[in-house]
């Protein structure tokens, strides 16, 4: 992956073109030496190195030009005659090249043919090779990219809906307590204020303090606790110790807004327990309502929290979370272990 950004990058593909041609520019004199014996080896020698110069130009013609326009046309009897005519070409020029770096020598097209056709070969399969890989790497940059975006996006959406989830069934407590004017009222709509608060400035992150998730938490249960005061048989744990650690912002609370919404109703003594404990990176979640068989409380909105969650542990904890719901002996159990990062 370093290579591949390293290809990416303006100035390191200039530099390591420059390393590799400065290497094929010197291979002449690093196998000749650097006292050549006389004149005549002197003469090839420089025109192996002007020839160099032919090379390079093939390998960007062929990179930039040739294999865009007509090898990935799959245009491949046209790109196989711009080869031909571009062997024959450069042939032309090491040619004219030839008298004036090599006197007292007539140049022979075939026997200088055979002695370049495998530079040329290799030139073009090289430079290939390199628009390939290189392509490919732009196409997975741009792939991960686009991949990320519509990561965003998803999770974007998941949390709008999140939100008006949770803030409309908070409403529907408070216009409960309204029609019970209930002295609570005052007491839970400035708990409501705080819960908002905490929802529009600090859920924006990608990730939030599990202090702050775990005190978010405790709030929306206090809020809920107000409403059903004595009626409810609650018991709630949070113990986070390793409260630095960080977690995706409203994940927890799905949970126990579902708990809430579905373990009362109509059932005779409701029931209710939380449990979260952190330890070692380690998230342990639990939370189980009394449950009815047949729930009136049910509507169009329900599903939506716990549908939610899971997909944003798909996303976010792949392979780094469990998650079991089951219904056991009239209680509704959700389980889930989470590895958090520091």
């Amino acid at each position: 992956m370093n290579i591949g950004r390293n290809l990416r990058n303006k100035s390191s593909k200039l530099l390591i073109h420059l390393v590799i041609w400065a290497i094929i520019f010197l291979l002449p004199y690093i196998f000749t030496g650097e006292n050549p014996k006389n004149a005549e080896e002197i003469a090839f020698r420089n025109l192996n190195t002007a020839t160099v110069f032919l090379w390079m130009g093939l390998f960007y013609l062929n990179a930039e030009f040739l294999i865009p326009l007509l090898f990935y046309g799959k245009k491949y009897f046209i790109y196989t005659i711009s080869l031909v005519s571009l062997f024959f070409l450069i042939m032309g020029l090491h040619g004219a090249l030839f008298a004036p770096l090599v006197p007292g020598h007539p140049f022979n097209f075939l026997r200088s043919s055979a002695h370049n056709l495998v530079p040329f070969l290799f030139t073009v399969t090289v430079s290939a090779t390199y628009k390939i890989f290189l392509d490919k790497i732009e196409a997975d940059a741009v792939a991960s990219e686009k991949q990320k975006e519509n990561l965003k996006a998803e999770l974007s959406f998941l949390r709008s809906q999140i939100s008006p989830h949770f803030l409309f069934n908070v409403l529907n407590n408070i216009v409960a307590m309204v029609r019970m004017k209930s002295e609570d009222l005052e007491p839970t709509v400035i708990k409501l204020s705080s819960l908002l608060q905490y929802m529009l400035y600090e859920t924006d992150e990608e990730k939030v303090l599990l202090k702050n998730e775990a005190e978010y938490l405790q709030s929306y249960i206090d809020l809920q606790q107000m409403r059903y005061s004595t009626k409810l048989n609650l018991q709630v744990h949070l113990d986070v110790k390793e409260e630095w650690l960080t977690i995706e912002p409203m994940l927890l609370i799905p949970f126990v807004e579902n708990a809430f919404k579905h373990g009362n109703g109509l059932l005779k003594d409701p029931e209710i327990h939380i449990y979260l404990k952190v330890e070692n990176n380690r998230l342990e979640f639990e939370v189980k309502n009394k449950y009815v068989g047949t729930d009136t409380a049910k509507d169009k909105t329900s599903g939506i929290g716990l549908a939610n969650v899971k997909r944003r542990l798909e996303l976010l904890y792949e392979k780094k979370h469990t998650l079991k719901m089951i219904k056991q002996q009239g209680w509704f159990i959700v389980s889930l272990q989470l590895i958090l990062a520091t």
